[in-house]
C-alpha cells in the first residue's frame, strides 16, 4: 500500500503551481516506482496507472503507441476538444472513481459568485460528517488518488462541473500554459475559491452533528485531512493584515526600556536628619479661650474700633466695619440660621450641619459677618468662588465638594444673587453637578434680631471642625480641608507670634480673603488681636496697580500680604506715583516665598523701593499649603542686622533630589531664598516624596512634613487620602517609625538648612514633569 505520506506529496506538488503535465508524471513515476508491486491487485484502475507509469521493455509491440497516436490524431482532426494536455493517467483515476461510485447521479452544485480568498463560509453548513473512525487500509489510497485527480481535472478541464460552480476561471489549456510560464497567481486565487466552496477541513471524532455535503459524488473525501494540507488550507484563507486589535497590544516589556541609572549622578552623602523644632508657643494671658470669645470681647467692649474696611473699584474706601458692627450683625445672622429658616419643631439647619459661602472678591464686609455668624450658629462654613455659568468646568469640581459635603444651603448677598445666571422664570439656574441648594440672603435688612435673653454657645476651642477650606489639584479635582476650632486658634496664636502682632495695627491684605494667607491673617487672626485690615480686592488692582502701596502709605500700614505678581504690578505702575513711602512697614509678607524665583521679584522690588522707605528686612517670605496651613515664615530682622543668607545650589544635583553648592556658571545654578523658621510649637521634617516616609537626609531634598495642633484634620469624605496625608509616622533607614507624632504633608519640596527653611517647588508638578 503506498504510505500516506507519498500522496500528500504528491497533492502538494499539485497544488504547488508547478503542475504541468510531463513534470506531474515524472514526480508520481518516481515517487510510485518503489510500491508497483504493492499495488496489484487493489484496484484494476490503479493497476493500470502503475502500468503507465512503468518504462515499457524493449520488444514492446508498437500497437500501444500507434493507438495512442491515432488517439491523438483523432482528437485533433475533430476539432471538438484539444487533447493535447491531457492526462490519460487522471483520466483513468477519475474513472475509476466514477465507476465505484457509478451508481449514485452526478450533482452538480449551483453557479456561485466568485468569492474572496477571505471569505469564510460557515463551518456548520459544508463540513462533510465525522468519518474519523473508519479505517485507512485500503480505502486510503483509492480516495487519496481520486481526490487529487479530481483537484487537478478541476484545473485543467474547462468543461467540468468545477467550472460552472466558479465563474470566470481559466479553461485547461490556458490554466496550463499560465501555470508552465510561472503566472501561478490566478490559479492559485481559484484553487482557495474550490478551498472556500468546499471547505475540506478537519472535524474532531467528538463532534456527531450531521452536516449537509457540498461534495460531489464522484469526490469522496476524508474527513481526517494531514496537517500539511490542513496548513496549506489555512494559508489561503489567512487575511493578509492582522485583525484591528492586534494593532492596540502593546508588549510593554519589548517596547519600553527601563532606564538605568547613572553611575555619576550625585548621591546624598549626609547623615539621617532629625526632625527641627521651632521656638515654644508663648502662653499670653489675654488670649481668648476661642475665636469666637475674642469676637464678642472686642464687639462689647471696643465696639467703634474699626475691623475691616473695603474700597470701591478706584481704590478708595468705600465702608468701614468696626467691631461693634460686626458683632452684632454675627449675632443676628447666627440666630436667623438657627431659628427663623424652618419651623421650631423642623429647624433647616442644626450645629453641626454645613452651608456654603458663595460671596465675590469685592465684598469682604459680608463674607466677615457670614463666616462669623456661622462660627456663632456652631455651623461649618465652606467658602466657595460665585458661578459665573451654568456649565463652569471648576463649578462642577465645586459641586462635587458641595454635595460630598451635604450642602443644601448657600449663604450670599441680595447683589451676588441677582448677578447668578437664572432661567425664564426667574430662578437661579441649576448648575452642572451642583446639588439642589436653598438660597439665603445675608444683608442686615433681611435678618432677625435676636431676643436679649438669646445668647450664642461659645465654649473653650476643641476639635470638632471649624471650617472647610477648599484645595484644587494640579488635576483640577477639589478637595475640602477640614480645619477644627482648636487649629484655627492655635495657627492664630502661633501667627500672632511668629509676625509680632499688637493691637490696633494696620494691614493691607491684597490676596483672596476666603482663602489661604488672606483668610488667616486678614479675617481670622486680625479678630484675635482686634487688627484693622484694608482689603484691596483683585478688581481694584486691575485698574490700579499701585493701589495697596498707596494705601500703606496712607494707613502708616505695619503689614502688607502680597503676591509675587503685585511687587510685579506695583513696579510697572511706579511712574504714575512717586510720593509714596513705605517706611511703615515692618512686615512685607511674601505668601508665595516657596516659589523658587520669588526671590527676583523680592530684589527688584526692594531696590526700586528702597528709596521709598522700604527697609531690606522688612521682607519676609513664607511658605503656606491649605493642608499644613502656614509652614514657616521669615521672622522680621532687626535694623541692621546682616539679612538671611542665600543658597545657590547645582540644578544638577537638584535634578537628582540632592542638594550641591554650585561651582559653575550662573546658568546651571538655582537661588533660592529662605522661607523662614518653622512655625512657633511645631515640628518639621523632610521625607522621601515617593514611597513610605522615609526621613531624608541632611543633604537630600524631600517633601516637607509638619506636626502641630495648627493643620488641618482631613480631607473631607476621604478617608483613603486622609491618612495619606494627615497621619504621616516617618520612618527611618531601617523601616522603623521615628516616634508616634503624625504629621501632615504639606505638597511641598524642600530641604532644612541651619535654623532655616528652603523650599525649591510643589511635589505636584514634579509629579507631573
Amino acid at each position: 500500500m503506498i504510505p500516506r505520506e507519498t500522496t500528500e506529496t504528491l497533492f502538494l506538488f499539485l497544488v504547488s503551481g508547478d503542475i504541468t503535465q510531463k513534470g506531474y508524471e515524472k514526480k508520481r513515476a518516481k515517487l510510485l516506482a518503489p510500491y508497483v508491486p504493492q499495488t496489484q491487485g487493489v484496484d484494476p484502475a490503479l493497476q493500470k496507472e502503475s502500468r503507465t507509469q512503468t518504462p515499457a521493455p524493449a520488444a514492446a509491440p508498437a500497437s500501444a503507441s500507434s493507438s495512442s497516436s491515432s488517439k491523438f490524431h483523432r482528437a485533433r482532426s475533430g476539432g471538438a476538444r484539444d487533447e493535447r494536455y491531457r492526462s490519460d493517467i487522471h483520466t483513468e483515476a477519475v474513472q475509476a472513481a466514477l465507476a465505484k461510485h457509478k451508481e449514485q447521479k452526478m450533482a452538480l452544485p449551483m453557479p456561485t459568485k466568485r468569492r474572496s480568498t477571505f471569505v469564510q463560509s460557515p463551518a456548520d453548513a459544508c463540513t462533510p460528517p465525522d468519518t474519523s473512525s473508519a479505517s485507512e487500509d485500503e480505502g486510503s489510497l483509492r480516495r487519496q488518488a481520486a481526490l487529487s485527480a479530481a483537484l487537478h481535472q478541476s484545473l485543467q478541464n474547462a468543461e467540468s462541473w468545477i467550472n460552472r460552480s466558479i465563474q470566470g476561471s481559466s479553461t485547461s489549456s490556458s490554466a496550463s500554459s499560465t501555470l508552465s510560464h510561472g503566472e501561478g497567481k490566478g490559479t492559485s486565487g481559484s484553487l482557495a475559491d474550490v478551498f472556500a466552496n468546499t471547505r475540506i477541513a478537519t472535524t474532531s471524532s467528538s463532534s456527531a452533528r450531521p452536516a449537509t455535503k457540498s461534495f460531489p459524488p464522484g469526490v469522496p473525501v476524508s474527513s481526517r485531512v494531514s496537517t500539511k494540507i490542513q496548513q496549506l488550507l489555512n494559508t489561503l484563507k489567512r487575511p493578509k493584515r492582522p485583525p484591528l486589535k492586534e494593532f492596540f497590544v502593546d508588549d510593554f516589556e519589548e517596547i519600553v526600556e527601563v532606564p538605568q541609572p547613572d553611575p555619576n549622578q550625585p548621591k546624598p552623602e549626609g547623615r539621617q536628619m532629625t526632625p527641627v523644632k521651632g521656638e515654644p508657643l508663648g502662653v499670653v494671658c489675654n488670649w481668648p479661650p476661642a475665636l469666637e470669645a475674642a469676637l464678642q470681647r472686642w464687639g462689647t467692649t471696643q465696639a467703634k474700633c474699626p475691623c475691616l474696611t473695603a474700597l470701591d473699584v478706584t481704590g478708595k474706601p468705600v465702608y468701614t466695619l468696626t467691631y461693634g458692627k460686626l458683632w452684632s450683625r454675627s449675632l443676628k445672622l447666627a440666630y436667623t440660621l438657627l431659628n427663623k429658616l424652618g419651623t421650631k419643631n423642623e429647624p433647616v439647619l442644626k450645629p453641626g450641619d454645613r452651608v456654603a459661602l458663595v460671596y465675590p472678591n469685592n465684598d469682604p464686609v459680608m463674607f466677615m459677618v457670614a463666616f462669623y455668624g456661622c462660627l456663632l450658629a456652631e455651623v461649618i462654613p465652606v467658602p466657595i468662588e460665585v458661578p459665573l455659568t451654568r456649565k463652569d468646568a471648576g463649578g462642577q469640581q465645586i459641586g462635587f465638594l458641595l454635595g460630598s459635603c451635604g450642602i443644601a444651603l448657600a449663604l450670599t448677598t441680595e447683589v451676588c444673587l441677582k448677578g447668578l445666571p437664572k432661567t425664564q422664570n426667574g430662578e437661579i439656574v441649576q448648575f452642572k453637578g451642583w446639588p439642589r441648594l436653598k438660597w439665603v440672603v445675608t444683608d442686615s435688612k433681611y435678618l432677625s434680631k435676636s431676643p436679649k435673653d438669646w445668647q450664642p454657645n461659645i465654649s473653650a476651642a476643641g476639635t470638632e471642625p471649624a471650617y472647610i477650606e477648599y484645595k484644587t489639584s494640579k488635576e483640577g479635582s477639589v478637595m475640602g480641608v477640614t480645619v477644627s476650632r482648636i487649629a484655627m486658634l492655635s495657627h492664630c496664636q502661633a501667627l500672632s507670634q511668629a509676625c509680632n502682632y499688637s493691637e490696633g495695627e494696620t494691614i493691607v491684605n491684597v490676596l483672596d480673603f476666603k482663602k489661604d494667607a488672606g483668610l488667616w491673617h486678614g479675617i481670622l487672626t486680625n479678630v484675635m488681636n482686634k487688627l484693622h485690615t484694608i482689603s484691596v480686592p483683585y478688581s481694584v488692582m486691575k485698574t490700579c496697580p499701585l493701589s495697596w502701596v498707596q494705601r500703606v502709605h496712607t494707613h502708616k500700614a505695619k503689614v502688607a500680604l502680597v503676591k509675587c505678581r503685585d511687587l510685579h504690578w506695583a513696579m510697572m505702575a511706579h511712574r504714575d506715583q512717586r510720593d509714596v513711602s513705605l517706611s511703615s512697614l515692618r512686615m512685607l509678607i511674601v505668601t508665595d516665598g516657596a516659589n523658587p524665583w520669588s526671590v527676583s521679584s523680592c530684589d527688584a522690588f526692594l531696590s526700586l523701593f528702597q528709596s521709598h522707605g522700604l527697609k531690606p528686612e522688612a521682607i519676609c517670605p513664607c511658605a503656606t499649603s491649605p493642608e499644613a496651613m502656614t509652614i514657616a515664615i521669615r521672622r522680621p530682622g532687626v535694623p541692621g542686622a546682616p539679612l538671611p543668607g542665600r543658597a545657590i545650589l547645582s540644578m544638577n544635583g537638584l535634578s537628582f533630589g540632592v542638594i550641591r553648592v554650585n561651582t559653575e556658571d550662573k546658568n546651571s545654578a538655582l537661588t533660592v531664598q529662605d522661607v523662614g523658621h518653622v512655625m512657633p510649637g511645631g515640628m518639621m521634617c523632610i521625607v522621601k516624596p515617593d514611597g513610605p516616609p522615609q526621613l531624608c537626609k541632611t543633604d537630600e531634598i524631600g517633601e516637607i512634613c509638619v506636626s502641630s495642633r495648627a493643620g488641618g484634620m482631613m480631607y473631607y469624605g476621604l478617608a483613603g487620602l486622609t491618612k495619606n496625608t494627615f497621619e504621616v509616622i516617618p520612618v527611618n533607614s531601617a523601616g522603623s517609625p521615628v516616634g508616634d507624632v503624625p504629621f501632615v504633608r504639606s505638597g511641598l519640596l524642600g530641604f532644612v538648612g541651619p535654623w532655616l527653611c528652603f523650599t525649591c517647588w510643589s511635589v505636584l508638578s514634579q509629579r507631573v514633569a
